[in-house]
């Protein structure tokens, strides 16, 4: 038969069934997918079939699949539908199970959420040796949880103790670590896949069983124990009222257990969590990150040298993660002794991220020490991250004009000065562009694309290609004094550092920011940033949209408590860890949720004046810069998104509450009051 979304061939009496779902670069699981895998499974099982079992491989060369296709969660708007749903994926994975002929799965790249349950469901799995080949359960950043089995079959076949961890988190695992955990029984190289294929196909040995400890694992007893750890360990990281998926996870393991009984209550389960507001904007979200990741599509740029001068913190750091993404780059700056602390950092990174001594040594041959500036000559992109100085960046690239090529991009990575300042002084101000990274590089998944009213729009796509080329979502934006992230998150910081002037404890402040949602407080975001950075970027946009700095900041600094980097900020710290008061007051909750007000609409007004004065497409780009470029709690869609859960009515009242108790910083923008 031919199918459309799947490839069937007989080899060495093999059935072998390729995934390559039909108009699409990526294989993901949909409704119609399942309906032809079921009939290949049971034509392969068939008693007239003399084939001798089912392989079941990717055709894309992308990965092997990348979950279920989340377009169909959309459509789910009750229970029921979800329910009907998931059972569907349910009864085609079980009788992939059920074969009377061995399944093995074939995982090439990416095998990830619905991809990973249906090779649990088969009798062997083999993995490619390669540093892409990724396997997980990431449901719970969906505001889901595994719903085709991967609650009961994982803990079945690893334990519980192993398995749950890797429900919860969503992180992936690498090839190695699935075979030390018994995810998958044997990891090759690509050359010898089909090899190890035929042996286990022609031998058919014992399939994988879990040891003893992880069999006790999943017993009543254990389960009661391991579970009330588990939400303990949870409750540190997520908010069950934000995040409810890896709770729900956690009950349906510790009730239900991994017999054939569980399979209908977590279906059930899942269903329920679909339709929560949680579930429903952390697939918007997704579908942010799509979008943002789309913006590069049908552009065809690729960067091959990259020059960084200024090997400072930021631009250390941007060299060391464009080598990491095989781009040839060349580091700059005025001695050898400025450059060394970059690389060495550039070390550790490679050895967090590759482990493997070759590929760590082939990503350090990449970068490249450059005190000469030669790099600058053959470079396709030139990075500027020296010190936030218009005179100073004017300087390099007029001296710049002269000595690149004359189609080499012009990137300034400021993170405050409009770009119509600095390119004031070039022959082609059209060729300047800015790339902004967020600290820390290795971590942020935000860049924004700045351009300025000269910027050639060319310039601005490739910027953009590039940003996609190191693996990063590009936020386009308009040159403006302190461009989105920065503009919009400056204010929430000094609104915490008023809210300690007037007395309230930075404890109290941080928990209300914390309890909305935010992934830290801003006193200790501030404190993260360095309180040297935030001053001087406060000082900044008050020359362009007013204001005052707060005098408890100008203290700190004068003082040199910067923050982190220095050990004291307005918190303390000890090697990097911060010291927490032993007797710290909260305020009561109505404080606390005061304090949340006066944080979340410093923002939310900020955000609208982004939008208002068209520094921003459209509040969906906002909400996807904010999500991935501050952390913005994501279980609420984004700020924007949030706000439209209020009436505009009642965003105009509190703001003239607020503006009349703390004056004109809360006059509410007159986004909020247009047509």
């Amino acid at each position: 038969m031919s199918y459309m979304h799947w490839k069937v061939e007989i080899k060495n009496n093999v059935t072998w069934a390729y995934f390559d779902k039909a108009d699409n670069a990526v294989n993901t699981i949909n409704n119609e997918a399942l309906v032809e895998l079921e009939k290949i499974i049971q034509d392969t099982d068939a008693s007239n079939n003399s084939t001798q079992g089912l392989v079941i491989a990717s055709k894309k060369t992308t990965g092997f699949i990348a979950g279920a296709d989340i377009e169909q969660f959309t459509k789910i708007h009750d229970s029921e539908r979800g329910f009907e749903l998931i059972r569907y994926g349910q009864k085609v994975f079980s009788q992939l199970e059920s074969m009377r002929k061995p399944t093995l799965a074939l995982i090439q790249g990416f095998c990830v959420g619905g991809g990973c349950e249906l090779i649990l469901a088969c009798r062997y799995r083999i993995a490619e040796e390669s540093h892409h080949t990724r396997i997980g359960l990431p449901e719970v950043l969906l505001g889901i949880h595994p719903g085709w089995g991967g609650t009961v079959r994982l803990p079945k076949l690893i334990g519980g103790l192993k398995a749950m961890p890797i429900i919860l988190s969503g992180k992936m695992v690498t090839a190695k670590s699935a075979k030390k955990l018994g995810l998958v029984d044997i990891i090759v190289p690509k050359r010898q896949l089909e090899s190890a294929v035929n042996f286990y196909m022609q031998n058919r040995p014992q399939k994988h069983q879990a040891n003893l400890i992880a069999r006790l694992s999943n017993q009543p007893f254990a389960r009661m124990l391991l579970a009330k750890v588990m939400r303990k360990q949870l409750a540190k990281k997520a908010n069950q009222a934000h995040y409810p998926a890896p709770y729900a996870a956690i009950e349906q393991w510790q009730k239900q257990g991994v017999a054939d009984s569980a399979y209908e209550p977590e279906a059930k389960s899942i269903a329920n969590l679909f339709v929560t507001s949680t579930a429903q904007n952390l697939i918007r979200v997704f579908f942010l990150q799509t979008q943002l990741k789309a913006q590069a599509k049908n552009i065809t740029h690729t960067v091959k040298h990259v020059h960084v001068i200024g090997a400072g913190t930021m631009g250390g750091d941007i060299a060391a993660w464009c080598a990491l993404n095989n781009i040839k780059t060349t580091l700059q700056d005025k001695e050898m002794k400025f450059i060394a602390p970059a690389i060495a950092r550039a070390a550790k990174l490679y050895q967090k991220k590759l482990k493997q001594p070759h590929l760590i040594q082939a990503a350090l041959d990449q970068l490249v020490p450059d005190v000469s500036g030669e790099g600058a000559k053959t470079a396709d992109l030139i990075i500027e991250a020296i010190f936030e100085n218009t005179e100073a960046k004017q300087t390099l690239f007029k001296a710049l004009e002269v000595t690149a090529k004359p189609e080499a991009i012009f990137a300034t990575n400021t993170s405050s000065i409009p770009l119509d300042k600095i390119n004031t002084v070039l022959d082609n101000p059209e060729r300047l562009v800015g790339i902004h990274f967020f600290n820390p590089v290795a971590q942020m998944q935000l860049i924004e694309v700045v351009r300025g009213d000269k910027t050639s729009p060319d310039i601005v796509k490739k910027a953009i290609c590039f940003v996609r080329q190191v693996k990063r979502l590009p936020l386009p934006v308009k040159s403006s004094p302190g461009f989105v992230i920065n503009r919009i998150l400056l204010p929430y910081l000094m609104e915490s550092v008023l809210l300690i002037d007037e007395g309230y404890s930075k404890e109290s402040i941080d928990k209300a920011a914390v309890d909305f949602g935010m992934p830290m407080g801003p006193v200790v975001l501030a404190d993260t940033v360095g309180l040297d950075v935030c001053l001087s970027v406060a000082e900044e946009l008050i020359k362009h949209f007013g204001g005052e700095v707060p005098q408890c900041l100008q203290a700190k600094v004068a003082e040199k408590h910067f923050g982190k980097k220095a050990g004291r900020g307005f918190y303390d710290y000890k090697n990097g860890k911060l010291i927490k008061a032993k007797n710290s007051k909260l305020v009561s909750f109505n404080d606390l949720e005061k304090i949340q007000e006066r944080l979340i609409y410093r923002m939310l007004n900020e955000a609208a004046a982004c939008l208002r004065e068209g520094v921003i497409e459209s509040e969906d780009l906002l909400d996807a810069g904010m999500i991935f470029g501050t952390g913005f709690a994501p279980f609420t869609g984004g700020p924007m998104h949030f706000a439209h859960t209020q009436t505009k009515e009642k965003i105009v009242t509190v703001f003239a509450e607020l503006s009349e108790a703390f004056g004109d910083r809360f006059k509410a923008d007159a986004y909020w009051t247009a047509p």
